[in-house]
């Protein structure tokens, strides 16, 4: 049994898409973010970045927070969802990617263009601006494939399952997915997904999915 903390984010989404992917028992624990439960002495005992999500694995007692770490983690343990041989670096490279570069960016882009604009023409500026150029990066890498990551075409692996909820929020960072044709297709094949779609309304559903 995996212990899930987290929350209606793209980070914790994440999480719970790849535990419905895998088919995996799980309990969920919500942390309200917005009443900063976070914060909470139990629950920084497993996180101490005060950050959700995190996971306790029963089964052997690991604690982890950081969502790439416990994305990897369980595509390891339970050994799917990830590239093997020659593609699993590549596969981590992009899930650092979005570790990195997709969710820090297009967070600041929720923060200023969608929850304070007025407040700093440059910041909104320049989030708006990066996030075109990480769309404009990820649209290159999906040119004649349907994944991320993975030989040919690509194989549905952790690293898609990573950026795709940050992409969810399209319209929060006033994308026209239309502009992106190649993200387009490729977040549509994974919205159809029925694990995809009942991992999104963990731990409560707010919203249907996305469509552009």
């Amino acid at each position: 049994m995996i212990d899930l903390y987290t929350w209606t984010t793209p980070n914790g989404r994440k999480v719970s898409i790849l535990l419905e992917e895998l088919g995996v028992p799980y309990k969920v624990h919500a942390i309200d973010i917005n009443k900063d439960e976070q914060f909470a002495p139990d629950f920084l005992k497993i996180a101490p970045n005060n950050r959700i999500p995190a996971i306790v694995d029963q089964e052997t007692g690991l604690h982890l927070m950081e969502s790439g770490a416990i994305m990897m983690y369980l595509a390891d343990k339970y050994k799917k969802f990830q590239c093997e041989g020659p593609e699993y670096w590549p596969m981590v490279e992009w899930l650092m990617w979005q570790m990195g570069g997709l969710g820090p960016m297009l967070g600041q882009t929720h923060h200023f263009v969608k929850y304070n604009k007025g407040k700093s023409e440059y910041a909104e500026k320049r989030y708006a601006a990066e996030t075109q150029r990480l769309y404009t990066v990820l649209n290159m890498r999906l040119e004649g494939r349907d994944f991320i990551a993975g030989a040919g075409r690509g194989t549905y692996s952790i690293a898609d399952m990573a950026c795709w909820p940050w992409v969810s929020r399209f319209e929060w960072q006033e994308v026209d997915l239309d502009a992106f044709p190649n993200i387009k297709d490729w977040y549509l094949r994974i919205a159809e997904r029925p694990a995809v779609q009942a991992g999104y309304s963990v731990p409560k559903y707010t919203t249907d999915v996305p469509m552009p």
